[in-house]
């Protein structure tokens, strides 16, 4: 997919980080975007930005991990701008610790977002995206969580680990039906963005009791903090994605000095070795 103008993008989680960076260069490319997520004074403030700059947008509160309104998305994205050309299923959180120390309220909550949300947004637009019988490209944002052997939170790990199986299957399928639709995944490290911070939406249901936070993990959560900080800007990452794109490319990986960490992985995984340490 090479010729975005006057196309029509939606991107979910579009209020910050990443999936604000995809919007902003959707636009710079010429297309039409719909933002959505479930923060909405970010929300709005994006989408007076880029209005303001210029841009043709609609922003729609989106919960991903609620079905009903991933398809109300999907219909009034249709509705406004008569079809879907890009489709970045792309919100995200984090939460939790081992399999043991996360909350069943963790596991709900992460594997809700990150990995129904996605689940529902194929399953509210790929139809559609097929039915237009027109070229298209649906990217799915995991994390190079995905894949390597270990991250803190195994909520998150696992959700990321399902993303990259889930678009690999997704490409497959895509490729056996001879669609004019494409499929990529986004695998980045670490990226400037508020994942350390998600607690911020998390639905009152789902909360957990305010526990103290004992030394070790308090150094765990700091030095991923310091590691976000230092991480890659998001536009830099919606930079690369729109390159992937254009190249037809299925993995986006933006942190190539982590390679190795997965190479490692799929090493002693044929070899029918132990994990790696990567401690």
């Amino acid at each position: 997919m090479k010729n975005f103008q006057d196309k029509v993008a939606v991107v979910t989680g579009a209020a910050s980080g990443i999936g604000r960076a995809l919007a902003v260069r959707s636009a710079q490319e010429g297309m039409r975007v719909v933002l959505a997520d479930v923060e909405d004074e970010a929300l709005a403030q994006t989408e007076a930005q880029m209005r303001s700059s210029g841009a043709v947008v609609m922003a729609v509160h989106t919960d991903v991990s609620k079905y009903e309104q991933v398809t109300a998305l999907a219909e009034k994205a249709r509705v406004e701008f008569g079809s879907v050309d890009l489709l970045f299923n792309n919100a995200g959180v984090g939460a939790g610790g081992s399999t043991w120390e996360s909350s069943l309220a963790d596991w709900e909550w992460v594997l809700g977002v990150n990995v129904w949300g996605v689940i529902h947004g194929l399953q509210a637009f790929v139809p559609q995206m097929l039915a237009q019988n027109s070229e298209g490209y649906i990217v799915n944002t995991a994390s190079v969580a995905g894949l390597l052997s270990y991250h803190p939170s195994a909520p998150y790990q696992v959700s990321k680990h399902a993303i990259v199986s889930l678009s690999e299957h997704l490409y497959y399928s895509l490729k056996l039906s001879k669609a004019k639709l494409h499929a990529a995944v986004i695998c980045p490290g670490w990226v400037q963005t508020r994942i350390m911070e998600s607690e911020r939406n998390r639905p009152a249901e789902l909360r957990n009791p305010i526990q103290p936070v004992g030394p070790e993990v308090e150094a765990v959560l700091e030095s991923m903090r310091k590691d976000v900080q230092a991480g890659l800007a998001p536009e830099q990452v919606a930079e690369k994605t729109f390159e992937a794109i254009r190249e037809n490319k299925f993995y986006i990986l933006t942190s190539p000095e982590l390679m190795p960490l997965a190479q490692g992985r799929m090493t002693h995984l044929v070899q029918g070795l132990n994990p790696p340490d990567f401690a």
